[in-house]
């Protein structure tokens, strides 16, 4: 029996779910209460008899609702509403978000009164209210307001005469330590993300190693040929055992928004990525690396992986404590006046991995094991291998690449595909978990980076590139990416490596439905493919 809870038929073709509700619902109410809403422009009452029928209510066709359930069971699965799917079916130049206009306070301002001087600009802004400070530090894009408002949050440190920053100014705590003298930390957090503010300051208040804290460099990145420079972090005391590593765009490669990378920038990201993996297998396996002190070249890495992966294969391998990576990426911030963070990127472009131990000990002195993502898609594909006798991904991959529209009408593109070549395909999930989520996967069999060659590498790069792209012409501000892999010590399971791609949407908050693992979608995936092929050309 075929597990029920996805919607990949071992066959290769999706399945979808179609509700077409009618219904008589009882009338217990006792009272009416009618009145008199409002009127029409004419005059003409408006009243709430609708809200008060006599008697049953039947609804003989309510919207049509599509059900998918996820290709992975264990995310739920995607209700689609007819009714709203069809305003953008065939239409993909209506499915965006209306870029935010511009905004300032101060101009706004001029226009009531024109003779504001600068002092009087400084004391409007010190004088607004918090929640003010905040919503205005986030939508601003007027770069004279963000100076003013970057002056109010911190203490900042020029050179006489310069009207840029050269550095910020600290303070000692009770404890002893020292740290940034920051008077307001949201304000300040939301200004350092915003992009009208100046590279001055950004260099000044976050991008300059070491303002951050004292987190210590490890690794570098940087490009001969290109300004693409990228520093990599040790985070010690980290909300992930074990600590993790950040790749940040460095003070003098400036990256806020996704058409400022460029192909050697994401190559840089990536980079680090990969060595920083490959090293630490390495040191469980005693490899002798190819170099030390130095970044790696891309020859040398991939040297370094095929030396590893061939120890992996030998009988007594030896045991890999860390047998599983972990990477994302938060792309874009958001914080509202209310005090919600709406995304959590601390400067606009860094990504983020570790490694995930295989145990540990629990509370009663027991062998723990520990959880990665990607476990669960291993275990999923091991119980659809049972049940059908079928791979996974190979009937993932045909129902992809030969998909019917979900709405099974003639009007508009049938393809899922927005981006493919011979080792990776780019495509709208039939089942999404955001209304724009996009997955990248491997065409074959690679569950995780240490079986990805230099070729496969270079495709997810680009690929991935392309799809933080795409997402962000259509109007996403907040992205968050993550990879689900399998464990490096349990080759041959058949899995592909995956990414998915999650926006954060205006107007789509989590709430019960989300909870429930109920994705409530109103667009077609097939139109929303179409829209990110659309949006890069």
């Amino acid at each position: 029996m075929m597990n029920p809870r996805t919607c990949v038929d071992p066959k290769g073709y999706f399945r979808v779910g179609i509700h077409q509700p009618e219904f008589e619902t009882e009338n217990m109410r006792e009272n009416i209460y009618h009145e008199q809403l409002g009127t029409l422009p004419d005059g003409t009452p408006v009243d709430n008899q609708i809200n008060f029928p006599k008697k049953n209510v039947v609804e003989p066709s309510a919207d049509q609702i599509y059900e998918i359930a996820n290709p992975f069971p264990f995310r739920g699965a995607t209700f689609i509403n007819s009714a709203w799917a069809d305003t953008h079916a065939g239409r993909p130049e209506t499915i965006g978000i209306t870029p935010p206009s511009p905004c300032s306070l101060l101009q706004n301002m001029e226009e009531w009164q024109p003779n504001l001087t600068s002092q009087d600009k400084t004391k409007l802004l010190k004088l607004l209210p918090r929640p003010l400070c905040i919503a205005l530090a986030q939508a601003s894009t007027d770069p004279e307001e963000l100076v003013i408002l970057a002056q109010k949050a911190c203490t900042l440190l020029f050179e006489k005469g310069s009207p840029a920053p050269w550095g910020i100014g600290y303070k000692t705590k009770d404890d002893g330590s020292i740290v940034p003298d920051i008077h307001d930390h949201e304000v300040f957090e939301v200004l350092v993300n915003n992009p009208n503010l100046p590279d001055a300051y950004k260099k000044a208040l976050v991008l300059r190693p070491g303002v951050q804290g004292k987190s210590e460099i490890v690794g570098e990145f940087a490009s001969p040929k290109t300004p693409t420079h990228v520093f990599e972090y040790l985070r010690r005391n980290s909300y992930i055992p074990w600590g993790h590593y950040a790749s940040n765009m460095a003070d003098d490669a400036i990256r806020y928004r996704a058409k400022e990378l460029t192909t050697e920038d994401m190559t840089g990201l990536r980079h680090l990525y990969y060595q920083r993996v490959y090293v630490r297998v390495a040191g469980q396996l005693g490899i002798a690396l190819p170099a030390q002190g130095k970044c790696l070249s891309a020859d040398e890495l991939e040297t370094l992986r095929r030396t590893i992966t061939q120890a992996l294969k030998t009988d007594t391998p030896g045991p890999l404590t860390f047998n599983s990576s972990l990477w994302g990426w938060n792309f874009g911030f958001g914080f509202a006046q209310s005090g919600h963070r709406l995304h959590a990127s601390h400067q606009m472009i860094h990504q983020q991995n570790s490694m995930v131990p295989k145990k540990t000990i629990d509370n009663q002195g027991h062998a723990y094991t520990c959880f990665s993502c990607g476990d669960l898609v291993t275990d999923f594909i091991g119980e659809f291998k049972k049940n059908t006798g079928k791979n996974f991904f190979a009937a993932y991959l045909s129902a992809i690449q030969n998909n019917g529209r979900t709405d099974n009408k003639p009007i508009g593109s049938a393809s899922l595909i927005v981006h493919e070549d011979d080792q990776v395909i780019l495509f709208a999930p039939k089942g999404q978990i955001s209304e724009w989520e996009l997955q990248l996967m491997t065409k074959e069999g690679c569950s995780n980076i240490l079986e990805a060659d230099t070729s496969l590498r270079r495709s997810l790069d680009h690929a991935m590139l392309i799809a933080i792209q795409a997402l962000e012409r259509l109007g996403a501000q907040m992205v968050t990416t993550i990879e689900l892999s399998g464990r490096f010590d349990k080759p041959g399971m058949g899995q592909h490596l995956l990414y998915s791609f999650i926006p954060r949407l205006p107007y789509a908050p989590g709430t019960f439905s989300e909870a429930q693992l109920r994705w409530i979608s109103g667009c077609y995936p097939e139109d929303f493919a179409h829209a990110c092929r659309s949006a890069l050309i």
